[in-house]
């Protein structure tokens, strides 16, 4: 269960805002390299807590899940929990707009904690049905991009009686969308197709979930890097028309697909002889060069969507993301960078420019 370990620290009370920051194991120094020249403090497991603004740190790579303005919460029982929970929301969350409860654990290695989570939601349904009928019938239960009118309450439990406790109401998680996953614990489980030329196709999958948007019949995509296929395999399942280049050809069932042309050569010197629909790249090649080609086709605007790895060598080569953040993101209308979980060594930026 643990694809977040859980951490502690209590902290005095405090009116500064604190914010959770979790991230995957290995990465905990790489998300306060990020932060900097703000601080954040590590805790024991693979977390932070930050008391600086969100707003500046729109895009954290390394930062899968956020919890704003997070509480520390004690609960003696099920009940207890249940009580909180709801005496946090009530009065806060904007009235006849939708909401989602995120519940999970980071403690125990066995099904205790998931058991737990489970009661503690059924008894909070059990008072809404009793006490805000108007809060159980606008709870959702759904991983779609959070919309403008949409508020997140998280409940992170680090044992069976302590956790912690974030609200954020309506506009925020559409806000800080870059940093709050609409993910349970800001976990995409990894797509599964046996038929796919490499499980490369699952960063593309993963991306276009957390994106909100996916490749669709009739759109036209070119895939830089594409060898043996994977991405191209995706799209093309999907009904799109796919110019992939690469200097090694693709899989052969795919070569022969009446919806794919080939063209063997240099991915980063071709140019689009019009307005595409998707840029999609997973090439193997230096940062620079693929954050250059992000730069370039958005500078000139050759696509709507686009979706492409940064790939490193060492993590000395991390910091290189800023140029992203800082010059990508101003040209996009909906922006992310974001180590996914079906990345290793590298990192995946897409958006759309609107």
């Amino acid at each position: 269960m643990n694809h977040v370990r859980c951490f502690f620290e209590a902290h005095p009370a405090s009116l500064i805002p604190l914010h959770l920051l979790l991230t995957d194991p290995g990465f905990e120094t790489h998300l306060v390299d990020e932060l900097r020249p703000e601080t954040a403090r590590e805790l024991a497991g693979h977390g932070l807590l930050f008391d600086g603004a969100l707003e500046k740190h729109r895009w954290l790579a390394f930062a899968r899940q956020t919890l704003p303005d997070v509480r520390e919460t004690t609960a003696v029982s099920i009940n207890a929990w249940a009580d909180a929970i709801l005496d946090a929301v009530i009065g806060v969350l904007p009235d006849d707009q939708p909401w989602r409860l995120h519940l999970w654990p980071a403690y125990g290695e066995g099904r205790a904690g998931l058991n737990r989570c489970e009661l503690i939601r059924k008894a909070v349904d059990e008072r809404m049905k009793k006490r805000r009928r108007h809060l159980l019938r606008s709870l959702e239960a759904s991983e779609a991009v959070f919309g403008p009118k949409t508020s997140l309450v998280q409940v992170l439990l680090t044992s069976p009686e302590n956790g912690w406790m974030s609200v954020l109401a309506a506009p925020g998680p559409f806000e800080l969308r870059g940093l709050v996953s609409p993910f349970l614990n800001g976990f995409v489980p990894w797509a599964e197709d046996k038929s796919a030329p490499s499980r490369a196709f699952a960063k593309l999958v993963e991306s276009e979930k957390r994106l909100g948007l996916a490749i669709s019949a009739g759109e036209t995509v070119v895939d830089l890097g594409a060898s043996p296929g994977s991405w191209s395999y995706v799209a093309l399942q999907r009904g799109a028309h796919v110019t992939a280049l690469d200097r090694s050809e693709l899989r052969e069932d795919l070569m022969r697909h009446p919806r794919l042309k080939f063209l063997s050569s240099d991915a980063f010197k071709y140019e689009p002889p019009q307005t595409i629909d998707w840029l999609v790249c997973d090439v193997i090649a230096a940062p620079q060069r693929s954050i250059d080609l992000v730069l370039e086709w958005l500078q000139k605007r050759r696509m709507r969507h686009f979706i492409v790895t940064i790939k490193f060598q060492g993590t000395d080569e991390y910091p290189l993301l800023r140029q992203l953040k800082d010059h990508a993101a101003p040209l996009c209308a909906d922006f992310h960078l974001k180590h996914l979980t079906a990345n290793k060594n590298e990192v995946c930026v897409f958006g759309s420019l609107g």
